[in-house]
């Protein structure tokens, strides 16, 4: 028997569907780096071509959707770059070439992408499938001079003293080996509690809530950071659509602070038309830009954000000293989780089902959760739907 390609069919998989096969790729690649730990590397690659031979794609010319199954919600998901949510259209496809490669034209960055991958994230279900092609934990983006550097001073230094020169070459581990190292050394936190009465019972209020730290390294962080700055100032110069940037004018502490949103326009209180708080279906603002849908990747990939639910919508929160952002629950057309991604000083969030306003840009709650720079908040469940969240005014620009 063989496959389509005329390989020959492994008869250990001839009695199993493609449905239980593609459930053990995706569980034995989720697992892949703890059974490859302390193996050599000819079996560890030998036991991870065994277990991409196991999904159905590797014998198919197949393609990142699943054909069965259907998009059954339109609703956009939320992340705060701040929060970013799925769209179930086909923008991602489009930036494929024929190999699994991402294009991403605008930036000068391209990554190989194999598997699906905010400040906060939005996004709908849509369906997403691992392809078995090839692996990779690959880079967010380019390593830049800043990585290199942190790179040369961790790794040791070969020195080369051929025909009568001296010259020092750093030693280099393999890029899928790098990006490996770096996915084992996030950090998760996942056992937030904090019990409140609700409808007469005690409950934890934030369940749900996951912390992530460790998903962007300082040069990631510096490259997202310097192209926020370059979003800014097209919305100052008038390049972004006009719903796509705003910056009010500050009247008091902890007001006035800029947003940029993609992906869909949010409505944050009654407007001059009288629509409500949410999406706004008929204004159009920009799409996610292309380092964005890297980030979400990164997401997806190392286990932040499930597979089912990818961003399609992203609003950047720009803090100057003293901003903050009042207690609320995020709006419910924006599908759950989203997530936060924190960039440039940590700052603390609180939850709680009854915040207290004390001052302008004070707030008191029972639990306060430190930001890291470079973590990535997830909210999902009573985190998201049943204790409300704050950031108190930001002691710097974040």
């Amino acid at each position: 028997m063989t496959d389509g390609a005329n390989k020959p069919l492994d008869p250990f998989l001839v009695g199993y569907q493609p449905s239980e096969l593609r459930i053990a790729s995706e569980f034995l690649t989720t697992w892949l780096p703890f059974l490859t730990r302390d193996l050599c590397r000819r079996c560890a690659t030998a036991l991870a071509d065994r277990v991409r031979s196991l999904g159905p794609e590797a014998s198919s010319d197949s393609k990142l959707s699943n054909p069965d199954e259907n998009l059954s919600n339109s609703t956009p998901k939320s992340t705060d770059l701040q929060e970013a949510s799925g769209n179930g259209d086909d923008e991602y496809d489009d930036n494929y070439d024929s190999l699994g490669s991402w294009k991403d034209g605008a930036d000068g960055i391209s990554e190989p992408y194999r598997e699906a991958s905010t400040s906060d994230v939005a996004s709908r279900p849509r369906s997403v499938e691992t392809s078995n092609s090839k692996m990779s934990w690959a880079d967010m983006a380019q390593e830049d001079e800043l990585e290199e550097e942190e790179e040369l001073n961790k790794q040791p230094v070969h020195v080369d003293a051929s025909a009568g020169d001296l010259r020092m070459t750093k030693s280099t581990l393999p890029r899928e080996q790098r990006e490996h190292i770096r996915f084992m050394s996030v950090k998760r936190k996942k056992d937030f509690e904090s019990l409140e009465r609700v409808n007469g019972k005690y409950v934890n209020v934030v369940e749900g809530l996951e912390l992530h730290t460790g998903i962007f390294s300082a040069a990631e962080q510096k490259r997202i950071v310097d192209y926020v700055y370059d979003l800014e100032q097209k919305g100052r110069n008038g390049e972004l659509k006009a719903r796509t940037f705003t910056a009010p004018r500050k009247w008091m502490k902890g007001k006035g602070r800029v947003t940029i949103q993609f992906g869909c326009c949010y409505n944050y209180a009654v407007d001059k038309n009288g629509n409500p708080p949410g999406i706004l279906q008929n204004e159009m603002v920009d799409p996610l830009p292309s380092l964005f849908k890297v980030i979400i990747r990164r997401l997806v990939r190392w286990h932040v954000l499930p597979p089912t639910c990818i961003p399609d919508s992203c609003i950047v929160n720009i803090y100057e000293e003293g901003d903050c952002i009042p207690p609320h629950i995020d709006n419910h057309d924006f599908v759950r989780p989203f997530c936060t991604v924190s960039f440039l000083s940590e700052c603390n969030i609180l939850f709680g089902t009854n915040l207290r306003v004390i001052d302008a840009g004070e707030f008191e709650g029972p639990l306060r959760i430190p930001l890291p720079v470079g973590s990535v908040l997830v909210l999902n469940g009573r985190g998201a739907d049943v204790a409300k969240h704050c950031v108190p005014a930001v002691p710097t620009k974040r």
